[in-house]
């Protein structure tokens, strides 16, 4: 059996994640399966969204982080590997001097992508094999700390797509701007507005999938606007340090979570959706599979 190491990180606005996982291909299908998911918060965007740049402290924090990373993917054999930084790195003024430090340190190169990249990233990752949406008309979300990436499907074929500097941690410190949340809402309103029928949304993030994880559902049931309206009321009664004892939120997700409900809750409401569903697939799933998809599948099949 053929088996290849493939390795991606995801450098967001709140967190790192390196996705190690195990490529088997076979003439009929290839399989994905995840070894490990190391994930770091070093939330870059605090620095960035306040002052524009990446403050010393919090990259040498970055760097080090990478040197975990390059000794992970060592230990595990790791064939092939790519690092995408989204947000924050897109915004830092200095960021090309942090990826400069870290590939000297590691050899690791970042790839600082644009919003429509992330998005065919997320979607590459086969978002419809995990779930199975009734309804035609879908709104793919994907909130991150410094960013929301938005595309429209209908009969499972992408339409409109937009990228908005709304985000979480942006959130959080007070930066994220009114205009941009109207301008998402009149777009989000006239995409659907052009379609026929019922509209589900497909959410892809680390919050959304810590609430579908709460509802003790199975993967291919949606979440209901009424039940996320919930959750946020009973998140939003408790102080950050019970997020976290009582209902097991981590550190750094006991904060976020809050705006990113309100996201997801929100556009539901501008797209006139019920239904949410939550495949729990991110930026490196999709990462994985296109490097796959570049560099082996071709030699191997």
């Amino acid at each position: 059996m053929k088996l290849i190491k493939i390795a991606a990180i995801d450098i967001g606005s709140n967190s790192l994640r390196l996705l190690i996982s195990n490529v088997i291909p076979t003439p009929e299908l290839t399989h994905y399966k995840k070894v490990s998911m190391t994930r770091l918060p070093v939330r870059l965007g605090e620095d960035v969204f306040k002052t524009g740049k990446i403050s010393k402290e919090t990259g040498e924090r970055l760097v080090e982080s990478f040197r975990a990373f390059a000794a992970i993917m060592k230990v595990n054999g790791v064939e092939a590997h790519r690092a995408c930084a989204t947000s924050a790195m897109r915004e830092a003024k200095n960021a090309a001097r942090w990826v400069r430090k870290i590939r000297r340190a590691t050899g690791i190169q970042i790839d600082i992508i644009e919003g429509e990249e992330e998005a065919r990233l997320i979607f590459n990752a086969k978002l419809f094999d995990k779930i199975q949406p009734k309804e035609e008309n879908l709104l793919f979300m994907d909130v991150g700390g410094g960013s929301t990436e938005l595309t429209f499907f209908h009969a499972g074929q992408a339409g409109e797509a937009r990228s908005f500097p709304i985000g979480t941690v942006r959130s959080l410190s007070h930066v994220d701007s009114q205009r941009e949340w109207a301008t998402m809402q009149a777009w989000v309103e006239e995409c659907a507005g052009l379609r026929r029928g019922k509209i589900a949304l497909v959410g892809s993030g680390g919050n959304i999938n810590k609430a579908h994880k709460l509802s003790e559902r199975p993967i291919s049931e949606p979440l209901s606007r009424q039940f996320l309206d919930r959750l946020s009321k009973q998140i939003e009664a408790l102080t950050p340090d019970e997020r976290i004892t009582e209902i097991g939120l981590n550190l750094d997700r006991a904060d976020v979570i809050v705006p990113a409900l309100q996201v997801y809750r929100q556009a539901m409401k501008w797209a006139g959706a019920t239904w949410i569903y939550v495949p729990k697939i991110g930026l490196a799933d999709g990462v994985v599979r296109d490097l796959y998809h570049q560099l082996y599948k071709e030699k191997i099949l």
